[in-house]
């Protein structure tokens, strides 16, 4: 009997041993992650506070010289937004709908399995690949101009295969005994799909929308090719090159002298805070319609 609790407690302090091990495994890797993150965020913060003021975010950089004091990123601001929100309207439905027909439709079809290969194929696409087809067939091909509704297309390429994924493991992720009590009820399927599916998963879906959000609002490749320069307004994105904030921040990075670097960093920090802002609408979004709070 001593020899079995004997050995009872040293299996338990191995036990203990490896758990503590483990755990400090894990926080070390957490802190890993966490400090590039941190030095970068200080790095931007730190260097894009000199010159982040009304003007930088009310003034767009016409009539401004390279090496001219003031000037701002308006135009690149309001570039990146119509930008992502017309890529969003374009990626969103097509993606949300493919994952709907995957999870609910298709399980197991030929048809499901091919769309799946397609998404993961486009995962793995780099983007300056988009940007290359976008300009290619678009501005090449058909004879179009450069705009920001080119660099919206190529940035909904790069979304697409993000909202898909995203939003399918979320509708995975809900119960099939709400389905089946939906169905017993005599719901049809597609109701079932809009009034319980959608509904549960909401929360989830609206998170990887955001991913994609955040993935495409910094990408600059596509946009060199689909958007190009501007220093001026342009408020339509289907006429004209547009300006975007990463554009703004190559552009401005790539001048030798202080007064452009510090335009740059502080592109780089409002950028950031663009981002920031839209999770946080985002997560408001969420919170306020999730199934708990009986909406």
């Amino acid at each position: 009997m001593t020899t079995t609790m004997t050995g009872i407690r040293h299996i338990s302090a191995g036990r203990r041993f490896k758990d503590r091990f483990v755990k400090g495994l894990v926080y070390l890797a957490f802190v890993l992650a966490v400090v590039p993150l941190v030095s970068v965020l200080w790095l931007v913060i730190s260097n894009g506070l000199a010159r982040f003021d009304m003007e930088f975010l009310t003034h767009s950089m016409r009539g401004i010289g390279a090496r001219d004091i003031g000037g701002g990123a308006y135009h690149a601001i309001i570039g990146t937004l119509e930008q992502v929100l017309l890529a969003s309207v374009i990626s969103v439905p097509i993606g949300l709908l493919t994952a709907i027909y995957l999870v609910e439709y298709g399980e197991g079809g030929r048809l499901s399995r091919a769309i799946s290969f397609f998404v993961d194929v486009m995962t793995g696409v780099p983007s300056v690949v988009a940007g290359l087809f976008v300009f290619a067939f678009w501005i090449l091909f058909l004879g179009f101009q450069f705009s920001g509704w080119a660099g919206a297309l190529a940035l909904s390429i790069l979304m697409m295969p993000t909202v898909v994924r995203s939003a399918e493991e979320m509708l995975r992720l809900v119960p099939n005994d709400l389905r089946e009590a939906s169905y017993a009820l005599g719901v049809s399927k597609w109701r079932t799909i809009v009034k319980v599916v959608l509904p549960t998963a909401f929360t989830g879906i609206v998170t990887g929308i955001m991913l994609a959000v955040a993935r495409v609002a910094g990408e600059t490749a596509p946009l060199l090719m689909t958007v190009f320069f501007t220093n001026s307004i342009n408020n339509d994105p289907f006429t004209g090159p547009q300006m975007g904030l990463p554009l703004f921040v190559f552009d401005q990075a790539a001048r030798p002298n202080d007064t452009a670097i510090d335009r740059a960093w502080t592109g780089a920090l409002t950028l950031i805070l663009i981002v920031m802002l839209l999770n946080l609408v985002a997560r408001l979004i969420a919170w306020w319609r999730a199934p708990a709070r009986g909406r």
